[in-house]
């Protein structure tokens, strides 16, 4: 059997490596978040791309060889877990499936919703995701998951201690608001354990490579259970993936994707294949300026939109 040539096999190095140098110039004008120490020392000139087709074609190009905390990434991937050990009904009677109007750490949007967080891809979602981990404590439901990710992807994931040390120096005072509310309407039980198993799954590290291998999970999905669970999280990331500017990325660009603060982006070319991006500074709405940038490149030179 032949297989087909994905489009992303079409892009030539030496045009990726053209339109990176152009991403980390325009990454200049990006902040680096100063609430996780450890996060503010990141290398602002840092930049990693690995593209993986569908037909088996890699590409990367920058520090490869960088980790990084997914931080945000993640949360698609608790979402994808609990879809398959729970079932859909738990976890979307715990979490909603709309975008968000206002940003990704809003009290006043859960308030708004009477408590019940507006979808897994804000940090009040996902802090109810969190909660339904199953394990004893946050350090052995954060096991679970990682286990669980790298068994799936082929991927190397592991935990950040040094990253979770710097969270917990400097706590999160409106997580645990976000926390305290969620108790008090019920969607979740315990609100300490739902934070530090939150805190310490978004200090999941890996490379570029790991980010990549994660997408094509979401890409080469196996039985008709899991492929109706990926298309879920697909759909939730095309839609809550990058917060406030989700609408504005699905216009211009047309592909499910999911940030995180440290500067690691994921998109995913549906049938195509996936791409994983580093580049620290972040735009206003918490977003990687460099890696956005390139991803669009990317996506409107090979035609890659959903709706095209």
């Amino acid at each position: 059997m032949q297989i087909s040539t994905s489009k992303l096999s079409s892009l030539q190095p030496e045009q990726l490596a053209a339109w990176a140098k152009e991403a980390i110039n325009r990454s200049k004008s990006g902040q680096i978040p100063a609430y996780i120490p450890l996060l503010a020392q990141a290398d602002r000139q840092r930049f990693a791309v690995q593209i993986r087709a569908t037909d088996g074609q890699i590409v990367s190009w920058g520090s490869i060889a960088q980790t990084f905390p997914l931080m945000s990434v993640v949360k698609p991937f608790v979402l994808l877990y609990l879809l398959c050990e729970l079932g859909e009904k738990r976890v979307f009677d715990c979490v909603g499936c709309e975008p968000s109007e206002l940003p990704f750490n809003s009290l006043t949007q859960l308030e708004i919703d009477e408590g019940k967080p507006r979808n897994p891809m804000i940090n009040s979602g996902a802090i109810a995701l969190a909660s339904l981990i199953p394990g004893q404590n946050a350090v052995s439901r954060c096991q679970n998951l990682l286990d669980w990710l790298n068994q799936q992807a082929n991927s190397q994931l592991l935990v950040d201690e040094l990253m979770f040390d710097s969270v917990k120096t400097n706590p999160n005072q409106n997580n645990w608001n976000l926390a305290l509310k969620m108790v008090e309407s019920g969607y979740i039980q315990n609100a300490e354990i739902a934070l530090k198993t939150y805190n310490r799954v978004c200090c999941l590290a890996g490379t570029v490579e790991d980010l990549a291998k994660l997408g094509m999970v979401l890409v080469n999905s196996g039985d008709r259970a899991m492929r109706e669970n990926c298309r879920t999280v697909k759909a939730l990331m095309a839609t809550c993936g990058l917060y406030e500017a989700s609408g504005r990325f699905a216009l211009r660009v047309g592909l499910p994707a999911k940030s995180g603060v440290s500067g690691a982006l994921l998109s995913v070319i549906p049938g195509q294949g996936a791409i994983g991006f580093y580049s620290p500074p972040l735009d206003k709405d918490g977003n990687s300026i460099g890696g956005l940038f390139l991803l669009e490149q990317i996506a409107k030179t090979l035609r890659l939109s959903v709706f095209d």
